[in-house]
């Protein structure tokens, strides 16, 4: 990470609990799982809706 070491890194943590807060810091941390499996899951969804659609359309037209 662009030259940050372990007490730099420690630091913004120490910082970053201040500002938010343990409990706060455990729900972002809880939303932020959320957010990224809904977008794997839709990404996936996209992915399976183009394989059907290209399994449904006719590969050469006559």
């Amino acid at each position: 990470m662009a030259g940050l070491g372990g007490w730099e890194l420690i630091i913004i943590l120490v910082i970053v609990v201040l500002i938010f807060g343990v409990g706060r810091i455990s729900k972002i941390g809880g939303e932020l799982g959320q957010g990224i499996k809904a977008f794997r899951e839709g990404v996936n969804e996209g992915k399976n809706d183009g394989e059907k659609d290209a399994e449904k359309s006719p590969e050469s037209s006559e």
